[in-house]
Order: structure tokens, then C-alpha cells, then sequence
């Protein structure tokens, strides 16, 4: 049976391990101010960092590694990192605003954008940097990537750490099952048949769609997947209850009840995909690293694949992760905190995000320079499948207004209710949606 769900930060800190080659041959620092053309902030500065990555173990070193080298290179400017856990980071920072002690600069989960606009008082990137500098920074960055960051046509979060749904496989059990290994399915009906033929081979569970607790960006992206959305353009409507939706959901409840789908949940699946218990796994690409040692130690060879469809509708990958906020009102501690953003986001900077910490670049072009993560990517070559869902990524939706956590809640209880029973997914979603849409401003 399903058991109660846990907060994928929480699972990361306990599961995730990443590899440490850094594909960087030469080591130079090309985010530096002058490299960039950056501005000059004068006088000595420090300025505070939130971060939950330096709340991750495995991922403490290559941040501290991004903070010591900006540092290296800008010896006028003092970052003070202060590590929050994802699940705390929100509540830190709006405590600390309220104290009067705001942070300068905080990295927080996209689905909070608009509250963070409305509420923390981020500023536009468009509003404190020169609209020259601005645009030459954006040259080269994923322009579907950008997106993330944007609310009303202004950049308040510039992207930061980054991961999109991919089909994690185990080869092996594929093979044991009589499937090939070469040809992943490519739709969810494909899923279901490979899945069934896993369960009914071997000893191993079929397939786990991940992301019914937590946060609810995998389940905005097989609803996107299916031609629905969660909220209106205007942002005014919730629509996880229509039809587009319910569909997307009900293909999941059909998983499960027909044995395809295992009944683990989301921590304990990591647990069991990781000892090769189970055939396939939609997740995030963060845990890549964490299950290519565990491949390794188990003998079994891990593959990965795009997401799977909904018949032949285009998948819409969306992101988890992360943008930087600036927060603080302080014009030099802004012009620093910029200058911050503008390395630890620049091509060295995102060749250390994605070898050391195991992340997406947002600058695609660094996977085929030799001086970036060439020689990564082709000695990583699963991280392919992900980096080709870049070209069409959608944005996580964040709901508007002070109850946009629970809106969210109420849509990942009414997944979870719909896959955990027998009941019917279109009164169970538009229930749902009408509760949630009581909770619009």
C-alpha cells in the first residue's frame, strides 16, 4: 500500500550522491566582472546568500566551490552563505524580511515566483541592471529557461539549478524480461505493456511515476503532456479539473490498478530502483548521479530515456529547481549581488553546477565546448535525454496569492487520492479545483 509522502528535499539530502569529474580542462574563471563587462561595485561589500544547496550535503561542495571562486575573482565583494533547507527556505526568509534582516540574495523553488514577487519585494532584474549589460548576460542562456525566472514580462528569479522528468531504466531487468534495451517506450501506453511484461517476468516492480508528493511539477507536466493545464493564461482560473487533466490522471490510476505501477511511495521507490527492484522510474534528472554509482554497485546498467507521451501529443517537460532573487534594497549590495548572479550562472559557472553538483546547464552550448562540459557530457552520456527536453520546456506554474501552497497541496492530494484508490478521477479533480479555486485571491 501507499504510505505517507515525503518532501523530495528531504529525499534528495538522504539519496543523493554526484560525481565529482569536472570536465573543465584549463580551470579558468570566465564569470569574472571583466570578463562580463560587469559593473563596478566599488567599495568592499558583503552581501547574505539563502541557499539550499549548502544544506544538501552532496551538493555543499560544488556550491561552496561556486561562492570560492566568485570570491577569487571578485575580491571587493564578500558572500555570506547561510544554508536553509528547501522545505524552510520560504518561511526563513519571510520571517527574516518581517524582522527587518532581509537576505540579499535567496535561492527559492520557482513555484513560490509570485509570491516572492508580490510579498518579498524581489526586484526586476529589468529595474536595478543596465538594459545592455542585461541582454549580453541572456546571450547563450536557454531562452525557454529564462522564462522560468519571469512573471508580467520582468525577470525576477534568474535561474539557477534546474532538473526536468526523465524515464530512468534498468537495462538489465529490460533484458531479463524479454524487452530491448535499446528501444525505451516512448509512450505511456508503451509504458504500461513494458511494465506489465517486467512485472510478470521478473521479480522486480514494472514502473513508479514520481512527483504525487512534495512539489507538483511532474504532475503539471504529464497534465501539459495530455494538452491540459493547472491554471488559466489570464491566472485567474485553476483547471487541473477539466477533462485534459483528469485524463492524464486517470492513465495513472489505470497504471496502478492494472499492476503496471508499483504501490511504494516516493522515498522508499529511490530505495528500490536503486537496488534494482524496479524496471523504470519518472523522476527527477538530480538523482542521475546517485543511481549511476548505485548501478554500478549493484551490477545492473542504468539507462535513461525522455519522458514518455500521451499517444502522439508533444511532451511539456517542466522544470524543478530554482531561481536567484534579489532582495536586497541596497544599491551596492545589489550591483554586488548581480555581479554574483552573473558568475555562478556564466558558462565556468554552470560547468560546475552540472559536474560537481548535478544539475542542468541553461547554457546548452557549453555541453560541445571542450573548455565546459564536452568531455563531461560524453563521459556522462545519460544526461542527453535532458538536456533535449530543453527545447520544449514549460515553466512550473506558481499560483497566485497567499494560499498558492495550498492550492498546490490540494492538487497533490487529489493525485494521490485518485492513484491510491478505486475512485473516479473527474469527481475527485474537480472537487478538488473547485476547493482550490476558493483559494484564489
Amino acid at each position: 500500500m501507499f504510505h505517507t509522502k515525503t518532501k523530495l528535499g528531504g529525499l534528495l539530502a538522504l539519496t543523493m550522491l554526484f560525481a565529482s569529474a569536472c570536465g573543465n580542462a584549463n580551470g579558468t574563471v570566465d564569470g569574472t566582472a571583466a570578463a562580463a563587462g560587469g559593473t563596478d561595485v566599488g567599495e568592499k561589500v558583503k552581501i547574505t546568500f539563502y541557499s539550499y544547496n549548502l544544506a544538501i550535503a552532496s551538493q555543499k561542495e560544488g556550491t561552496q566551490q561556486l561562492i570560492d571562486e566568485f570570491e577569487a575573482a571578485h575580491p571587493q565583494i564578500d558572500i555570506d552563505p547561510i544554508a536553509v533547507a528547501s522545505t524552510e527556505i520560504n518561511t526563513k526568509v519571510q520571517a527574516d524580511i518581517a524582522a527587518g534582516a532581509s537576505p540579499d540574495v535567496a535561492q527559492l523553488v520557482f513555484d513560490g515566483l509570485d509570491y516572492a514577487v508580490h510579498n518579498y519585494n524581489a526586484k526586476a532584474l529589468e529595474d536595478v541592471v543596465p538594459a545592455e549589460e542585461l541582454s549580453k548576460t541572456f546571450e547563450g542562456f536557454s531562452p525557454n529557461g529564462l522564462e522560468l525566472g519571469r512573471l508580467n514580462g520582468k525577470t525576477y528569479g534568474l535561474p539557477f539549478t534546474f532538473s526536468t522528468p526523465v524515464l530512468f531504466y534498468n537495462a538489465k531487468l529490460f533484458a531479463d524480461a524479454g524487452l530491448d534495451p535499446n528501444a525505451p517506450p516512448t509512450t505511456w501506453a508503451e509504458v504500461k505493456e513494458a511494465a506489465l511484461q517486467i512485472a510478470g517476468k521478473t521479480e522486480a516492480e514494472g514502473v513508479h511515476i514520481g512527483g504525487s508528493a512534495g512539489n507538483d511539477w511532474i504532475v503539471q507536466a504529464l497534465i501539459g503532456s495530455n494538452g491540459g493545464e493547472v491554471l488559466s493564461d489570464d491566472r485567474a482560473s485553476i483547471r487541473f479539473g477539466e477533462p485534459e487533466a483528469v485524463e492524464a490522471i486517470r492513465m495513472w490510476q489505470d497504471m496502478v490498478l492494472s499492476g503496471a505501477h508499483d504501490k511504494l511511495n516516493d522515498g522508499e521507490v529511490i530505495q528500490a530502483f536503486s537496488e534494482g527492484k524496479l524496471g523504470m522510474l519518472l523522476y527527477t534528472s538530480a538523482l542521475q548521479s546517485a543511481f549511476i554509482q548505485a548501478s554500478q554497485a549493484g551490477g545492473w546498467e542504468l539507462k535513461a530515456a525522455a519522458m514518455p507521451s500521451f499517444g502522439d501529443k508533444p511532451t511539456t517537460p517542466v522544470n524543478s529547481g530554482s531561481a536567484l532573487f534579489i532582495l536586497s534594497g541596497d544599491e551596492a549590495k545589489q550591483k554586488a549581488a548581480w555581479e554574483f548572479l552573473k558568475f555562478v550562472t556564466s558558462e565556468r559557472g554552470y560547468t560546475i553546477i552540472t559536474s560537481k553538483i548535478g544539475y542542468l546547464p541553461l547554457r546548452p552550448a557549453i555541453v560541445d565546448d571542450p573548455n565546459y562540459l564536452k568531455d563531461w557530457v560524453e563521459a556522462n552520456p545519460l544526461v542527453k535525454p535532458n538536456l533535449e527536453q530543453l527545447t520544449r520546456l514549460r515553466p512550473w506554474i506558481s499560483y497566485p496569492g497567499p494560499n498558492w501552497l495550498q492550492i498546490e497541496t490540494t492538487l497533490l492530494e487529489a493525485v494521490q487520492q485518485s492513484i491510491q484508490g478505486t475512485g473516479d478521477v473527474a469527481a475527485i479533480m474537480q472537487e478538488a479545483q473547485s476547493r482550490a479555486q476558493s483559494l484564489m485571491p
